[in-house]
């Protein structure tokens, strides 16, 4: 009898536990927007009430409705809401610095994985609710992901492609400049390869790894201790083997690239987004449009890169002149691109240039010819569409994430605006509400 009565008891106690739980998740949050951004439109609302219910929107009322019950209610009458924006191009776990190739051989992993979390914190302050993360040191950026999704550290929804897959003595050999006993061999296991096997075996470690897409460096690049910025590193039958492996594990696979060649390679093969694309000359353009490649711009980076070379000792010489070439070429690759009609999704390459500066990328857009609406297309329906989210995110709308960031003023005239967030919620957690400051 008595084993019967604690067997109810406990039946009684999970019963009510499994009701208090319901009614938690079906807490509403009522968001009390002054105008809300239709981005598919590219027009602004009146007044609506964002009624999100368990990380998603449930409903949308329009103007400020009396709360009928407990809900909890956010006052952001003064304020115009967006979806929360999303950079399809960072690097969560570094940031630039005069001592960025120093630090190689001074930071351990520890140090790295630390040091991005204030870069996630930084990054999500600036609206950035969601970002592809192109390329890492020790996987820090997968366990910075898990560590986000679990709510131990604050931080933006992560893709992380892990560590770049390179060719010996390419854009992401991680041992290019170091002297012959240091240097090694490092392998697919490394991120460095050789050849379509090799191919297949780096793209498999990645997904060991838990990488969520593949980042490929087909061309030089302005950063790393290497002659040339521009030249194709991959064989054909290389980027085949990276693009069909990963197709296998329903990867995606990005290339870094600013030599036309190696784009070419790289879009023939299937690829699914074209990295930077500074030397993109008429022929990639087509081949893009043929193909609906993504284009993803990054001129932040060229930005930055280009100032930072005229500062003695901020990059080494060999990537001086580099930086100082290929940078200040990126907005007007850009401007051409968009105007032929090629798909753009929003991107920063922030990591090269700094975390909490995403927004910047906005008004250099805009500088090149886009149309602040298009420039916020970008950054929410085009990069959930490149992330194969759409169907979740990149607008505010029934059943979508409830990622919401909010601003003072009308962003479709000012896209300045941006750069000042005032309030960030992320999958229905307020995580900022006030001016984010860097």
């Amino acid at each position: 009898m008595r084993s019967t009565r604690c067997s109810l008891m406990m039946l009684a106690a999970t019963g009510l536990m499994a009701a208090l739980s319901t009614d938690a998740l079906r807490a509403e949050t009522w968001l009390r927007c002054g105008a809300t951004l239709d981005v598919e439109a590219g027009a602004l609302t009146d007044a609506r009430t964002l009624v999100v219910v368990d990380g998603r929107i449930e409903r949308i009322e329009r103007g400020h409705p009396d709360a009928p019950g407990d809900e909890e209610i956010v006052d952001l009458a003064r304020l115009t809401c967006l979806p929360g924006l999303m950079d399809m191009h960072t690097h969560l776990t570094s940031e630039s610095s005069p001592s960025r190739y120093a630090d190689r051989f001074t930071d351990d992993a520890a140090d790295v994985a630390l040091q991005s979390v204030e870069y996630a914190r930084e990054t999500l302050a600036a609206g950035f609710t969601t970002v592809r993360d192109l390329g890492d040191s020790y996987n820090a950026s997968i366990a910075l992901r898990d560590a986000i999704e679990r709510g131990v550290v604050p931080g933006p929804r992560i893709y992380t492609s892990g560590k770049s897959l390179a060719t010996t003595g390419g854009h992401a050999d991680p041992t290019n400049g170091w002297r012959a006993d240091l240097m090694g061999a490092p392998t697919p296991r490394d991120g460095v390869l050789n050849g379509p096997a090799e191919a297949r075996e780096a793209v498999r470690q990645r997904y060991k790894d838990g990488a969520d897409l593949i980042k490929v460096t087909i061309t030089g690049g302005v950063l790393s201790v290497a002659r040339s910025g521009m030249n194709p590193q991959f064989r054909p039958d290389e980027i085949e083997a990276v693009i069909e492996t990963a197709a296998d594990y329903d990867m995606h696979v990005a290339a870094h690239a600013h030599g036309a060649e190696g784009m070419k390679r790289a879009i023939r093969a299937g690829i699914h987004s074209i990295e930077h694309g500074t030397y993109m000359d008429d022929e990639v353009i087509e081949l893009m449009i043929e193909n609906g490649t993504w284009f993803v711009p990054t001129i932040s980076a060229g930005k930055f890169v280009a100032e930072k070379a005229e500062i003695d000792g901020y990059y080494p010489e060999v990537v001086r002149p580099k930086a100082a070439t290929i940078g200040p070429l990126m907005q007007d690759t850009f401007g051409r691109a968009h105007a032929a009609g090629v798909r753009i999704a929003f991107g920063t390459d922030c990591g090269v240039c700094y975390h909490g500066d995403n927004a910047l990328e906005f008004g250099f857009m805009v500088e090149a010819g886009m149309s602040p609406a298009d420039a916020l297309r970008s950054a929410t329906l085009n990069a959930a569409e490149l992330l194969g989210v759409e169907d979740r995110a990149g607008r505010l709308a029934p059943g979508y994430w409830a990622d919401v960031v909010a601003v003072e003023g009308n962003p479709l005239e000012d896209v300045s605006l941006l750069t000042d967030i005032r309030f960030v919620m992320k999958g229905g957690t307020v995580f900022a509400h006030g001016s984010a400051a860097r």
